[in-house]
């Protein structure tokens, strides 16, 4: 295990420093505090940059909540901001928008059949190129769990065998797909998802471009996370998408007279798995965020959240400490008044 000396720093101020960052995905187990982390991070590089938008790509939308703010497909201003737009963006709902029930019933699935993942790869693709039209100096995506989200990274290979194999599909139900009238041929439907594949390999170019992307993995100190972040590591480097950020979230801190054996053995089993986090990812700029005893919703909660974010979480005591000592005497003295009183109540009781 390195040294404390040879880590990286543990915030995600190399983030917010890398001016020429375009994408930044933020993802990771479910549940684990994602969308959280996502929000906090495009509220941070609003004070950076010109202007910023958070997309949700997971299909259980949860920025409306973090925010307290309705959003839809359409980017709006965020309450508070002038320059931090959301967008929540589901690939379903966009297909049965776009083309209709018959032609879900009849080509979409046929299409969906031969190639799996292609109806959300078109969606993807589409959205993409709304996005690109619009003048945003950095985009943070809240992607879905960790198996969506690979499926979203793998799209433009999707795309190329849809290229592949669309032509031996019916031919006659591709109008419904595209909107196309009875005068259509072949270069015409060919031409839509050329256009949609040269959109995602340009995107795709950028993504694979370590100056424009990044990919911040979120996680907690347990076992089943500890893994789902390390087959996102394998695959993302697989993918040659950046990732030198790792976010430890529920991070229980020694920082007060714990007399919990439940807490005391769940400090214990995180120190494990943190351990096994500084090991594995010695090179990476690894915060630590605290557990706290409330939800972290709305704006003014995700502004003061966003501290621990800047700054490496440091316990308000020191263990092995004059002060700690007095603190633990204090907690004693504490539980042996609410004894005694307990004591006298049940001595009164009997009495009568």
């Amino acid at each position: 295990m390195a040294s404390d000396m040879d880590l990286a720093e543990g915030t995600v101020q190399n983030i917010l420093e890398q001016e020429s960052l375009k994408w930044v995905f933020v993802g990771g187990k479910g549940g684990v505090g994602k969308t959280t982390c996502s929000s906090i991070l495009s509220i941070l590089l609003s004070r950076v940059r010109a202007s910023v938008l958070i997309i949700s790509t997971d299909p259980a939308h949860n920025l409306s909540d973090a925010f307290q703010q309705r959003f839809t497909k359409i980017p709006t201003l965020v309450n508070g901001f002038t320059n931090l737009y959301a967008m929540e963006v589901d690939p379903t709902v966009e297909n049965e928008e776009t083309i209709g029930s018959e032609g879900m019933d009849g080509f979409l699935s046929d299409l969906a059949n031969a190639i799996p993942g292609i109806d959300e790869a078109m969606s993807f693709a589409e959205m993409l190129k709304l996005v690109q039209t619009m003048d945003y100096s950095v985009i943070v995506f809240d992607t879905a769990p960790t198996g969506h989200t690979l499926r979203l990274l793998q799209f433009p290979s999707t795309l190329e065998k849809g290229l592949a194999k669309v032509m031996s599909l019916k031919i006659n139900l591709m109008t419904r797909l595209f909107g196309m009238d009875d005068e259509f041929n072949e270069d015409a439907i060919l031409g839509k998802l050329e256009g949609m594949k040269d959109v995602i390999e340009q995107v795709n170019k950028q993504f694979k471009d370590p100056d424009l992307t990044t990919f911040v993995c979120v996680c907690i100190p347990e076992f089943l996370s500890l893994y789902e972040t390390e087959r996102l590591v394998q695959e993302l480097t697989k993918f040659e998408i950046d990732a030198h950020n790792v976010i430890i979230n529920q991070v229980l801190f020694d920082e007060e007279v714990v007399e919990s054996k439940l807490l005391k053995a769940r400090m214990r089993m995180q120190q494990k798995y943190l351990d096994q986090f500084y090991m594995l990812y010695d090179d990476f700029h690894i915060t630590k965020l605290p557990l706290l005893p409330e939800e972290v919703c709305g704006v003014e909660s995700l502004k003061s959240f966003s501290r621990h974010f800047l700054a490496p979480y440091r316990p308000s005591i020191q263990r092995g400490t004059v002060e700690e000592l007095e603190n633990k005497v204090s907690a004693l003295r504490e539980q042996l008044k609410d004894a005694e009183a307990e004591l006298e109540r049940l001595r009164k009781g009997k009495q009568k």
